[in-house]
């Protein structure tokens, strides 16, 4: 009797599986269910996949509306070749260097390169007093690299056995010290300070309060570069969709899973918000972890993410995006690359305003993104694409900011920072303009009090302690994307998937079949 599904076999010999959401963790996820063999239909919301990694476009302008830096291609990579495809066939990778431009208030500016020389030199012109602590935080981001992803972030973290195994490794490495501790640590200059610990905020972290393991960023950007793929991310998610439907899996995309189905312990598929049923035995849901559980699993006793503990749960902040196009400026601003990052008068100042106090501040820091240099597809002729996020509170605190009130003064407060910056006479040249504060993306994404990153990282919501990959309130139900282990972050969420494949089974040929293939 054959009992291992051959590469080959024809979709009506597949047995199903149901992936909940098209973001890059779901379609990653899909993806490495059709290597092993299932028939992946994936759900979605949206009218296009990609999740946070879709595009929209408004007026010649292709705005990317979530994640603008690939880092670690290697996992792409990997995740094409289980799929027997060649990832750099598919998507256009083009390495940026420099990386980035943090900017203070002060004038003085940091440029963070691939060249570790030219790193150094950085660090010295800013504080020649830092350069032997550059060295030392060179060391300790590579070490917490090699045990915070290479290690626990490529494989299940499920079991209690996985937390001690890795315990004595947290205290050696003092995993209970914030990021900007280390830092502080390691830099006297308090610009370098915030260079090398303002990281964990493009995963949704506070750096005051999120585990020192975080600093292995600055080893991925060093060993593997900063990259953009030409078209936006959504370019990768359109290549992986592709990629499912050539396994023989589809996409259902304009579709809201209303309920994961529970009978005696063990998930048995999705209701859709129309009341139709899709039934199969492997359920992965790449929707945020907390709606998951509080509402897609509503109905279903819950034995560990109980409505009390996603209460007192710790989200990432919110945040508040204005994208927005101008009209023959793409010679105006030369100075203005692909990535900036513009401080505010304050930084731990404002990081408890964000995080611990919810409150809006009138001052701001700023990620602005221009695509357009690399990519000019992305802007009309000789116009730019642009967007600035700031990051804010996000919807769960006590007193929440009221967006329908804010979002437009705040934009125009965006827009003068901006004009009194890098981008003089902006207002005048505006062609595009739209707004997503984290009342969007509670309603756009579902995502649980609009913030930004799902469940925040801190050390007690790390490995172990955060959702699990599989999880416990239903056999064949697994979870994927940023609010699950390892975390959020392109490379997170796609080593999510890598996490997936460790934990189901290879497919076997339906019943059916497989009485046919005895005879």
């Amino acid at each position: 009797m054959q009992t291992r599904l051959p590469p080959d076999a024809p979709a009506s010999n597949r047995p199903p599986a149901l992936v909940v959401g098209a973001g890059l963790g779901g379609l990653a996820a899909a993806m490495r269910l059709g290597a092993k063999g299932y028939r992946v239909t994936v759900l979605d919301r949206l009218e296009t996949p990609g999740g946070r990694g879709t595009a929209l476009h408004v007026d010649g302008h292709r705005f990317d509306l979530g994640p603008t830096i690939v880092t670690v291609p290697q996992l792409f990579r990997d995740l094409w070749t289980a799929c027997g495809g060649d990832f750099d066939a598919d998507v256009d990778l083009r390495s940026l260097d420099p990386f980035y431009e943090i900017r203070w208030p002060d004038g003085s500016r940091f440029t963070a390169r691939a060249d570790t020389d030219a790193m150094r030199a950085e660090v010295a012109r800013l504080s020649p007093a830092d350069a032997r602590g550059y060295e030392t935080f060179l060391r300790d981001s590579e070490l917490r690299y090699r045990i915070g992803f290479e290690d626990l972030g490529r494989r299940p973290m499920h079991r209690l056995a996985d937390l001690f195994r890795v315990l004595p490794a947290f205290a050696r490495l003092r995993a209970d010290r914030s990021v900007y501790a280390h830092a502080a640590r390691r830099f006297r200059d308090e610009r370098l300070r915030m260079a090398f610990s303002f990281h964990p905020l493009f995963i949704g972290g506070d750096p005051m309060n999120v585990t020192s393991m975080y600093i292995l960023v600055s080893h991925l950007e060093k060993a593997f570069g900063v990259h953009y793929a030409m078209g936006g991310v959504a370019a990768i998610a359109d290549a992986m969709a592709h990629m499912v439907e050539r396994q023989g899996g589809q996409l259902r995309l304009g579709v809201e899973a209303d309920e994961i189905l529970v009978d005696k312990g063990r998930a048995r598929g999705v209701r859709l918000s129309g009341g139709e049923v899709l039934r199969s035995d492997v359920v992965v849901s790449n929707a945020d972890a907390g709606h998951t559980y509080d509402r897609l699993l509503r109905n279903h006793e819950r034995r560990r993410w109980t409505p009390p503990r996603l209460r007192r749960t710790r989200w990432s902040m919110g945040l508040f995006v204005w994208y927005f196009g101008t009209s023959a400026t793409r010679d105006l601003w030369p100075d203005v690359g692909h990535h900036t990052i513009l401080n505010g008068p304050r930084y731990a100042g404002l990081l408890r305003d964000i995080f611990l106090k919810g409150r809006l501040s009138e001052d701001m820091s700023l990620y602005l993104h221009r695509p357009s240099v690399t990519d000019p597809s992305c802007a009309p002729a000789r116009g730019d694409t642009f967007y600035a996020l700031s990051p804010v509170p996000h919807l769960g605190h006590a007193d929440r900011v009221d967006w329908a009130a804010m979002a437009e003064p705040y934009r125009e407060q965006v827009c003068r920072v901006l004009e009194d910056g890098p981008l003089p006479g902006l207002s005048r040249h505006l062609s595009a303009s739209r707004v997503f504060t984290p009342e969007t993306f509670r309603d756009r994404y579902l995502s649980p009090h609009g913030s930004g990153f799902s469940i925040e990282p801190r050390i007690l919501q790390s490995a172990w302690f955060r959702p699990h990959n599989v999880s416990e309130e239903a056999q064949g139900l697994f979870l994927v994307g940023a609010g699950t282990h390892p975390g959020a972050g392109l490379p997170g969420v796609i080593s999510s998937a890598e996490v997936l494949d460790q934990l189901v089974p290879e497919a076997r040929p339906l019943p059916q079949q497989m009485e046919v293939a005895a005879e």
